[in-house]
């Protein structure tokens, strides 16, 4: 304890103004020695000051008067049941008076409280001061508190024993907790607009099994710009995105949802993935040229068993074969998004029934002790033998990873998989499909072939009706506005029952009202009344497939 840091504030005493006679240091400018009788430098006149009775000096004091003025709370207690041997005014007057002799388990709670006992029983036996800080007892206040060891006077056959020092924290405490629950609470905010910002629910195709992951970075209120889509295009396929926007913060997060949202456009177009990246590289340049910005479009096919992608600047797609190979998308990576004068491709990767892709932002994978690819590199071991339902594989690769609560990146990963189905769910997927020559034995020769697979597939009377309609208007509509070569594919899943029909002309068609007059112009318009939903693409060898949709009854 050191008592001469406190005896400038203790009434009667005051700080020394020099050394002793055997410093070589001067006394400070502007103060005078004074000598016991209080004399000082002389004024004279009326105004001089009358003269005050000598001050007391520290070593006047006991250590009784100095602990009984000091603000803070001080208890002396001695032996090994730490009897009360003292407590001072301060003391007292925040628990009230301590009897003496007695232990501190029964007369003092507030140790209890604030579990210094066991901390009491540690500073006795070591010898070494011990602090603890803000603990808060149970009305409401909060100490800092420091033990200190007491030696005993072997002479005087004195115990050794602990001085308690509390000083009373309470207005820290309470504004500490204040900041804390102010920064709770803009975290909260943060997190739930960052995942306003992305898929409430995602999206189920029938051809495929999909789960997400997201997870903010740290527990600092900045959100983050990772993001994940999933968009059904119609026909079977499938459009999958992961991105990510440089940076933290709301600015990041903005820019986030305004790629997602044109994403989501863009794709409505049924544009190839290089395409839909050219658009997004031109917008992301507008929306904020000093955002960078990474992503991953790809697009799945269930006729052709591949993902066509294209990437930005973002991490390569893992795919994991069923029997645990994991092969990495090597196709070109163009730049971010919004540096422009880049034009993008798109590549391919197989994925088969039974396999599993994998696509994820970098916080998943980037460590500061680590290259990178060291980091792909591990994910690559982790999922070449997580197995299960996509849920079940994305937190496998979060814990092999080890991403916890406390991972200073945000992270989120996209899980597809594409079943290999056996058995009787098997006999609910089918593909048939007819090549067509062009002349006109070609739409009667589709129609005929539209009723044969359609009832060997055991539909109701009235879808095959409807099935065969589209199907002949598809295909008239083909061959009046296409050139050959021309296919019709019909292609059942679980839930639907598609259409398509692809030509060599790649004008894509659209819907318009016919006149009264005209004798041509009704077949997408009746297709389009029949069918739940249909649409049109160009193809990547040119040419076009115009396809519709029927829900099948539950």
């Amino acid at each position: 304890m050191n008592f001469t840091r406190w005896s400038a504030r203790l009434p009667g005493t005051q700080r020394r103004a020099a050394r002793d006679d055997h410093s070589a240091v001067p006394a400070a400018r502007a103060e005078y020695a004074q000598d016991e009788t209080g004399s000082g430098p002389p004024q004279d006149g009326p105004d001089a000051p009358a003269t005050r009775p000598p001050a007391s000096a520290l070593e006047d004091l006991s250590a009784r008067d100095i602990l009984g003025q000091l603000p803070a709370l001080v208890a002396l207690l001695h032996g090994p049941e730490h009897r009360v041997a003292y407590v001072n005014d301060a003391y007292a007057a925040a628990f009230g008076p301590r009897p003496s002799g007695v232990p501190a388990a029964e007369a003092m709670p507030e140790l209890t409280e604030l579990s210094l006992l066991p901390l009491m029983d540690q500073v006795l036996r070591s010898g070494t001061p011990r602090t603890v800080k803000s603990r808060k007892v149970a009305g409401g206040s909060s100490y800092t508190v420091t033990c200190t060891p007491v030696q005993h006077d072997k002479d005087k056959g004195q115990e050794r024993g602990v001085l308690v020092y509390a000083a009373d924290v309470t207005d820290h405490a309470e504004a500490a907790e204040r900041l804390r629950t102010s920064e709770r609470r803009h975290r909260e905010t943060a997190v739930t607009l960052q995942r306003s910002l992305l898929p409430q629910e995602l999206e189920q195709p029938d051809d495929l099994r999909i789960a997400a992951t997201y997870q903010p970075g740290g527990t600092d209120a900045a959100v983050g710009g990772d993001w994940y889509d999933v968009i059904t295009l119609g026909a079977g396929r499938t459009a999958l995105v992961i991105g990510d926007v440089m940076g933290r913060g709301v600015r990041a997060a903005a820019v986030m949802g305004q790629l997602r949202t044109a994403v989501r456009a863009y794709a409505r177009l049924d544009l190839p993935p290089h395409e839909v990246l050219q658009l997004l590289d031109g917008l992301a340049a507008e929306i904020d040229a000093s955002q960078i910005a990474t992503c991953a479009y790809a697009v799945h096919d269930p006729n052709e068993g591949l993902l066509v992608y294209s990437s930005a600047g973002h991490l390569p797609i893992l795919v994991r074969d069923e029997d645990g190979t994991v092969h990495r998308a090597e196709g070109p990576t163009g730049p971010p998004l919004g540096t422009g004068g880049w034009i993008h491709t798109s590549g391919t990767i197989a994925l088969p029934p039974g396999s599993t892709a994998v696509l994820y932002t970098d916080g998943l994978v980037e460590r500061r002790s680590e290259d990178i690819d060291e980091g792909v590199a591990a994910l690559e071991r982790a999922l070449s033998g997580a197995k299960g339902a996509p849920q079940v594989v994305c937190d496998r690769l979060m814990r092999s990873l080890n991403i916890t609560a406390e991972h200073d990146d945000d992270v989120a990963v996209l899980v597809v998989q594409h079943p290999a189905r056996t058995g009787p769910v098997a006999e609910l997927f089918h593909n048939a499909s007819l090549d067509l020559l062009g002349g006109i034995e070609a739409a009667p020769r589709a129609r005929a072939f539209a009723t044969g697979v359609l009832t060997s597939w055991r539909f109701p009377v009235e879808l095959c009706d409807l099935g065969v309609l589209a199907a002949g208007e598809l295909v008239a509509n083909s061959l009046q506005h296409g050139t050959p070569p021309m296919r019709l594919g019909l292609r059942r899943t679980d839930r639907r029952l598609i259409i398509e029909v692809t030509d060599g002309d790649d004008h894509l068609p659209r819907r318009r009202r016919a006149e009264p007059a005209d004798e041509a112009g009704r077949g997408i318009s009746i297709v389009a009344t029949i069918a739940t939903s249909w649409g049109s693409r160009r193809t990547p060898g040119g040419g076009k497939a115009v396809w519709c949709e029927f829900a099948l009854p539950r």
